[in-house]
């Protein structure tokens, strides 16, 4: 038995809705209703110093003046609720604890100088900062700390995020409904928050 199609569109509220959030809402849109199924609103809210007051309220307008109605959201709750990602820290949260649990997440305190101060030197000699395998020994987080110290940074309330610990330099054999079968070596990814 085929599950129901639910597809999503999550603008972050940043400013005005642009031409390929139309596009992307759009598509799943019309991919949702030719399945017979649900397009869901889920407000990327949780970058607050990007935030720009009554941007949710344009979102909202703007996919009604566009005649692309969702069927869940903000406003319209259901099931699969909270609909703002904000709201959504205690799920996450319990998630993020097991990551760092197995080992396969961690604390990051790198500061956005110290990380600008990366990019910059690896933009002098014309490559790219990746924070990942290769580097992240090296940097402001919990595997270049003791427990001690990364416990006492996050006591002493320093600001932190939580990063995935990716694989080390392998090559991952990946089903796209899209491109087909592809391979990404992993050496090119970075340790997302």
């Amino acid at each position: 038995m085929s599950q129901k199609v639910r597809v999503r569109f999550a603008p972050s509220p940043t400013g005005p809705l642009h031409i390929g959030g139309v596009r992307t809402a759009l598509f799943n849109y019309l991919f949702a209703k030719k399945h017979e199924g649900d397009f869901v609103l889920r407000i990327e809210d949780t970058d607050q110093t990007r935030y720009v007051e009554g941007a949710e309220d344009y979102i909202v307008e703007a996919l009604n003046w566009l005649n692309i109605p969702y069927d869940e959201g903000p406003g319209k709750e259901g099931d699969a609720g909270p609909y703002r990602q904000s709201e959504r820290k205690g799920l996450y949260r319990e998630y993020a604890d097991k990551l760092l649990a197995s080992g396969n997440a961690y604390y990051a305190f790198d500061t956005a100088e110290e990380l600008a101060e990366k990019r910059a030197e690896h933009e002098a000699q014309k490559e790219t900062f990746i924070y990942n395998w290769h580097n992240r020994e090296e940097l402001n987080n919990s595997l270049a700390l003791s427990e001690e110290e990364t416990k006492q940074k996050i006591e002493s309330g320093e600001p932190y995020v939580i990063r995935f610990k990716a694989l080390e330099n392998e090559e991952l054999d990946l089903q796209d409904e899209i491109r087909g079968e592809i391979q990404v070596n992993t050496k090119v990814l970075d340790d997302k928050v």
